[in-house]
C-alpha cells in the first residue's frame, strides 16, 4: 500500500484517556472495517508516567472504513472523554514547522516561494555597483581652515 494510500485510510483519535490501550481502541473501531494497526504514541519524556500521549492512529484495510469510523465516531463519548476524531494528517519534516532549530528563512520551502529576487531587485543592485563615486568622498572637502568648506 502507499503513504498516499495508507494516509488516507488512517484516522486520528485524540482526546483519550490514560485508561485506553491499544487493545481497547481497536475493539471500538472493530465494527467499521478491518483494522490493519493501532498506535498510541509515547511520552516524549522518559520520566512521564503517562501510558501515552493522549491521542492516537488507527489504519484500516480500506478508505471507506476510516470515512465510516470519523462521521460515526467523531465527537462522540469514550471512557468518560468526548474524543475527536479525524482524517491523519501526513507527518510534518522535523526541520520546518515549530520546533525546528532551522530558520524558516533557511528552509527549501520558504526559499523557493521567497528566495527568487525580483527583476526590479536585480537592476537596481547592478545600477548602484556601476554608479559613479569618487573614492574619497572627503576629497572634495577643504579642511584647512576651521572646519569644511565646500569649493
Amino acid at each position: 500500500m502507499s503513504d498516499a494510500a495508507r494516509l488516507k485510510s488512517t484516522v486520528y483519535v485524540g482526546g483519550l484517556e490514560n485508561a485506553v490501550n491499544e487493545k481497547l481502541l481497536a475493539v471500538a473501531f472493530l465494527p467499521f472495517g478491518e483494522i490493519v494497526d493501532v498506535t498510541l504514541p509515547k511520552p516524549d519524556l522518559p520520566s512521564s508516567k503517562e501510558p501515552h500521549r493522549g491521542f492516537g492512529y488507527i489504519e484500516f484495510e480500506l478508505a471507506g472504513d476510516a470515512k465510516e469510523a470519523i462521521d460515526n465516531m467523531d465527537q462522540s463519548e469514550f471512557f468518560g472523554r468526548v474524543i475527536k476524531v479525524a482524517a491523519a494528517k501526513p507527518q510534518k519534516d522535523s526541520n520546518e514547522g515549530l520546533g525546528s532549530k532551522t530558520a524558516v528563512w533557511e528552509t527549501e520551502g520558504w526559499i523557493a516561494k521567497h528566495g527568487g529576487v525580483s527583476e526590479e531587485e536585480r537592476l537596481g543592485t547592478q545600477q548602484a555597483q556601476h554608479a559613479k563615486t569618487p573614492e574619497d568622498a572627503m576629497a572634495s572637502l577643504d579642511t584647512d581652515v576651521a572646519g569644511p568648506h565646500l569649493e
